[in-house]
């Protein structure tokens, strides 16, 4: 039995999600992000970086973990699914993980920043990342022009980038002329886990209801 603690955001969906397609057994906490919850004294003994998600085995002695994209290589390991055993598939799924740790998740971050959220119009900041997030979605297309997934299954590759490219329009870039992606974010949304994990936890405006989401349990 897990607990995470989470927000509605893609790394709170991605780690969500995972849970979801493992049908792992677990209840959430959600952080109250307007708040600042996650830089209170007792989030922080979980994850310095006071961030969220943080995913912690519950029991007294268990290790809390943070950083989503470390916590989807633990559950992958602990179950043994969404990431292969062999190489060179293992260091596949690995390097489409690390595009988006260090290319999607950063990049399609700014540009939402200064596309909705920065006190002032900064037109060369706003075309910078808006072009260069739209530039990592063209690598993501040529790559599922040969491929179904990301790898050669599906795996926590396309679970974490996905996560980010499904609020494509937030971030006011398009997919348009991107059809491998396009065709891969459908069969990415299809998927009745993923669609699950989505609303764990619900998002704002429902998230001070209790309600139970397959195998988790979302509480305030």
């Amino acid at each position: 039995m897990y607990k995470l603690y989470t927000a509605p955001t893609p790394n709170g969906w991605k780690v969500a999600m995972a849970l979801e397609e493992l049908k792992a057994k677990y209840e959430t906490q959600l952080i109250d992000l307007q708040a600042g919850e996650q830089h209170t004294n007792w989030f922080l003994q979980l994850n310095p970086n006071g961030r969220i998600p943080v995913l912690k085995k519950m029991g007294e002695d268990s290790v809390a973990i943070f950083d989503s994209n470390a916590i989807l290589i633990y559950l992958a390991e602990k179950f043994g699914k969404l990431l292969p055993y062999n190489e060179p598939e293992r260091t596949v799924v690995f390097q489409w993980l690390m595009f988006q740790a260090s290319g999607i998740g950063p990049m399609q971050g700014q540009a939402v920043v200064f596309e909705r959220y920065f006190p002032e119009s900064i037109p060369a900041a706003r075309k910078r990342y808006h072009n260069e997030t739209r530039r990592l979605y063209e690598v993501l297309d040529v790559r599922l022009s040969h491929s179904d997934w990301l790898a050669k299954d599906f795996s926590i590759a396309d679970i974490a980038n996905w996560s980010w490219i499904r609020s494509h329009k937030w971030a006011r870039i398009s997919t348009d002329g991107l059809e491998n992606l396009e065709r891969w974010m459908e069969k990415m949304r299809m998927r009745p886990a993923c669609e699950r994990g989505l609303n764990i936890p619900p998002s704002p405006g429902k998230a001070d209801k209790v309600k139970s989401f397959g195998s988790a349990m979302t509480t305030t």
